[in-house]
């Protein structure tokens, strides 16, 4: 009698076992699907939203690639430049201090050159062109990188715009079924159509971050530019400051005689 009920116990645990091997084997296959599958599962509507955030994506890892060479240290403050133009100013010698800033095409060179060009009208004017030449540096330097913040804006609009349109999609089904769509149809057509905002959402906020981090390392940059401007032109700021402003050298008024 034991015998007997320790065989169906072991008939019924082998048949409960085969029933769930057999329907995990079932399962598997409907619950795979490719990246790609996911992807554009949102209908002609979702696949065409797709290749936008797709091309946006592509443009912000092309911006955030170009940003990451064009500020690094090196390309904006040369080195050596600073102290080699401060040593010829301190000499007197103007004109190769003016070509050496030309020879090194830079964030730095081009700041101290729009100074050098107004040495002859005194410190006034050698100040406001410095200021000038570094607001111009900063919103050239920023305007590659305000694509950034556009992007990051835009992607997760886009995305949402694709969720919008399916799900309008999904209830039209519904209304044109007289409601006869079931749970699973419904849930499906949703899901598809949040594909779009997860996509829009994974490009904003990589892009938003890189844009922030591109906005104050051009901040620090150009403060730095600003600071080593004023450190290279120190020799000359004492003379310059007692020539009146906007009469080149040796045009100075003489004093009148009574």
């Amino acid at each position: 009698m034991a015998a007997m009920a320790w065989h169906s116990q072991f008939s019924f645990s082998a048949l409960w076992l085969m029933a769930q091997t057999e329907s995990g084997i079932e399962a598997a296959p409907a619950a795979r699907a490719s990246i790609w599958e996911v992807i554009f599962s949102g209908g002609p509507a979702g696949v065409m939203i797709m290749i936008g955030l797709i091309a946006l994506s592509v443009t912000s890892a092309y911006l955030v690639f170009d940003q990451a060479m064009a500020l690094r240290r090196r390309e904006i403050l040369p080195p050596g430049l600073a102290e080699n133009v401060r040593g010829l100013l301190a000499a007197g010698r103007v004109k190769e201090a003016d070509a050496a800033c030309r020879q090194q095409p830079s964030v730095l060179g081009f700041v101290l050159a729009s100074g050098l060009n107004e040495v002859e009208y005194g410190w006034g004017p050698v100040e406001k062109s410095v200021e000038d030449a570094l607001a111009e540096q900063a919103a050239r330097l920023m305007r590659r990188a305000e694509y950034l913040s556009v992007i990051g804006n835009l992607a997760p609009m886009l995305g949402l715009l694709g969720t919008v349109t399916g799900m309008l999609l999904s209830f039209r089904e519904v209304a044109a079924s007289q409601g006869a769509a079931g749970a699973s149809e419904l849930a499906d057509g949703i899901y598809q159509a949040l594909v779009t905002t997860v996509a829009g959402l994974l490009i904003a906020i990589p892009t938003l971050g890189a844009f922030a981090i591109f906005r104050n390392r051009v901040d620090g940059l150009i403060a730095e530019v600003g600071y080593l401007a004023q450190h290279v032109f120190a020799p000359i700021k004492r003379p310059l400051s007692r020539r009146p402003s906007g009469l080149p050298a040796g045009k100075e008024p003489r004093p009148t005689t009574p």
